[in-house]
């Protein structure tokens, strides 16, 4: 199968690491060129450096003015993939009205932000993909990281209501269920619920023993594999998929995800 995305130009939010410093690469690989974003200058032109023709989108997309400095770096977009998010283990009752607003801004309203300033062009072109990375835990939500999941099935949400939007455009909008994947922050996450002093490949298999059980593949997913549907999705080859939630989540028992 090849992939061929020159000419294009894709913008990637939260992509100076993890799984979207992954879906940068990819997409890169297959001969876009791509917006690199995060919140730290240094870090967007480190990753910029790395990867060939990308270019620097420095923003926070939590905010008007990340959002508005983002879409002057990248007055148009090709494809977005909204990838930025926060995570973290915190008791159900002991999350906090900030913690709850400050985890929708940032995983919810960036990406439809992103949304409502891209999907215009793209439509008037007659061409554009856009992605939402959701997650697992959008379904089988954990009970240390409600607010986490809540987030992401508003994602699963927001993806099929705006494939409605671009309906009969050429613009297709997806989600991609991702499951606990190998990052350096979910190497931190899962110390936090096991013992430290475990070797990290034992500590990985606890973690899934424990908080992961319902998975099939029984290991971490790395980054790559996100973002090889990523890639595709992002391709002419994926034009008759939209509105839907394609899962790289490690499989399930008893799934009931879509």
């Amino acid at each position: 199968m090849r992939i061929d995305l020159t000419g294009r130009t894709a913008l990637v939010s939260g992509s100076t690491q993890g799984i979207g410093r992954a879906i940068a690469a990819g997409l890169a690989a297959a001969g876009a060129r791509v917006a690199v974003n995060g919140r730290d200058r240094t870090a967007v032109e480190k990753t910029v450096a790395e990867l060939p023709e990308a270019i620097a989108a420095p923003g926070d997309l939590a905010t008007d003015e990340g959002v508005a400095a983002v879409l002057g770096a990248v007055p148009a977009a090709d494809i977005v993939i909204n990838n930025l998010g926060i995570f973290g283990a915190t008791p159900a009752l002991e999350i906090t009205d900030e913690e709850w607003r400050r985890y929708f801004e940032v995983n919810v309203l960036a990406a439809v932000r992103l949304t409502r300033a891209y999907l215009p062009g793209m439509r008037d072109r007659g061409w554009g993909r856009i992605q939402y990375i959701a997650s697992d835990s959008a379904v089988v939500v954990p009970a240390e990281m409600i607010h986490y999941g809540m987030t992401k099935t508003a994602l699963l949400a927001v993806s099929r209501g705006f494939a409605k939007e671009a309906a009969g455009s050429g613009v297709t909008v997806n989600s991609v269920i991702a499951g606990p994947t190998h990052t350096g922050g979910v190497e931190e996450f899962v110390y936090q619920l096991v013992d430290k002093s475990l070797p990290w490949e034992e500590a990985q298999r606890e973690f899934m023993r424990q908080h992961r059980p319902q998975s099939l593949l029984q290991r971490l997913i790395e980054p790559e594999e996100i973002a090889n549907m990523v890639v595709y999705l992002a391709s002419d080859l994926a034009s008759a998929t939209t509105g839907g939630a394609l899962r790289v989540d490690g499989g399930y028992v008893d799934s009931i995800l879509p």
